[in-house]
This record gives C-alpha cells, structure tokens and sequence, in this order.
C-alpha cells in the first residue's frame, strides 16, 4: 500500500513539473512578442462596415472619420516597420483630423527586456506604454501606461491603455485606446474594427 501511495505522489509531483515546464514554454519575451506584432500587423487596414463595429462607444461615427467606415480602398490604419526593424510605425486614422501616430519599439533592439509604446494622439499628448506580458497572448497586445511618467499619473485627459485583439485569422484588427480622465477611466473611447486590405 505504501509503494502505491508512494507512487500515487511521485506521479502528481511528475505531473505538477511537466504543467510547470509548459507554462514557462508558453512566456513570451519583449522580443517574441514585438516580432510577432510585426509579422501580424505590418500590412494596410481598411475600417470595417458599421455592422463589425462591435462593442465600441461609437468612435467610427465620428464626422471627421465616418466616411472611412466600410471603405475598403480607404486607408484606416497602417503598420510598417522602419529603423531598419527596430520599430513599428502605426498610423491611426491617416489623412483625418483624427490621425494618430503609435511607435511600438524595444527598449533596446539586441537586449529587449521591455516593449514600449509612444502615442501621439489627437488629445496634444504622448503617453508612454510598456507591455503587460501577463494580458497579452498570441492574438492580444496588451499595452499600459508607463505608471513612472507624469502624464499616466496625471488627471490630464489621454489614452491610458492599448489593446490590439486579431481574429478571422489574422484578418480582423480590433484596436482598442482606453481614455483616463480626472484619474479615472472614461465612458467613451477611441475603439474601431478593422480588415485587412
């Protein structure tokens, strides 16, 4: 009886080891996971018709962007990489008075122990991401503001997290800026869908 309860441990611990060793497999660095922003993203993005613009607070009804939505020869969003790799440029509503720029970077490109974020958004400001390695997974891109800066800790209004969510394969973007203001989240904020062009 002992040598099977003896065995009966020996196999859960066996068990608990292996779990243990898939989950550290499964981690992503900075590094793994700017790449893979890379491979997914880089391409030109149309903002998808009105019925995809799912679980948004209306931004695509915005007048300076509302004659984006569904076409598919208007640009919505653009990523490509620039600095001979080390960045991916996104451009956010090109040609409107919305247009934003966002620069997805490591903080450093042969040592990439972070993956950082400028916004320069409409709002006259550039808050600063870092990676939130624990929300992001193969198809998420989760982006918090850098808390060491004074304007995420500020009451100033800006955008104070960033989620880029794939799906249909790779071919539907949902891209989330979550607004903070007066230390709080905002009701509104600037989330639009789009597809691949």
């Amino acid at each position: 009886m002992k040598k099977i309860l003896l065995l009966g441990v020996l196999l859960g611990v066996l068990s608990f080891t292996l779990l243990d060793a898939k989950e550290e497999q499964k981690k992503l660095s900075p590094m793994d996971v700017y790449k893979h922003m890379v491979m997914v993203l880089s391409d030109t993005w149309y903002l998808s018709e009105e019925k995809k613009q799912i679980d948004t607070t209306g931004a695509y009804k915005n007048k300076a962007i509302a004659h984006l939505v569904g076409n598919d020869e208007a640009i919505g969003t653009q990523y490509k990489v620039i600095g001979r790799g080390a960045t991916l440029e996104e451009i956010l509503l090109p040609d409107t008075m919305k247009s934003m720029v966002t620069m997805y970077h490591c903080n450093s490109y042969t040592n990439c122990t972070e993956l950082r974020a400028t916004h320069y958004c409409a709002k006259q400001n550039q808050p600063e991401f870092l990676l939130n390695l624990d929300e992001t997974t193969e198809n998420k891109f989760v982006f918090d503001c850098n808390m060491k800066t004074e304007l995420c800790n500020s009451a100033e209004d800006h955008i104070h997290k960033i989620i880029l969510e794939l799906s249909d394969e790779d071919d539907h973007l949902k891209a989330s800026y979550l607004a903070w203001k007066d230390k709080k989240l905002r009701k509104k904020h600037s989330i639009y869908h789009f597809d691949r062009m």
